[in-house]
């Protein structure tokens, strides 16, 4: 497990909701919340923080899931 310094983490906000970030293991969540009432966690890799947008997923949720209903058709 990657572990930031209080500094790093200090000056480190969410891209998308400009609130500061703890480390929760390999990833950073978000203190704030979306527009939509999620708290968004980002991932570490090899040390280094992922501070992308689309790199984001929902801190609330317990599993990813699917973008939308098979089509089976």
């Amino acid at each position: 497990m990657a572990h930031l310094t209080p500094e790093l983490l200090a000056v480190l906000r969410c891209p998308t909701t400009g609130s500061s970030l703890v480390q929760e293991g390999d990833e950073l969540v978000a203190t704030g919340r979306t527009a939509t009432g999620e708290r968004l966690r980002y991932p570490i890799e090899d040390g280094i923080p992922v501070l992308l947008p689309q790199a984001a997923l929902a801190a609330d949720a317990s599993d990813s899931t699917p973008d939308g209903p098979a089509d089976n058709a």
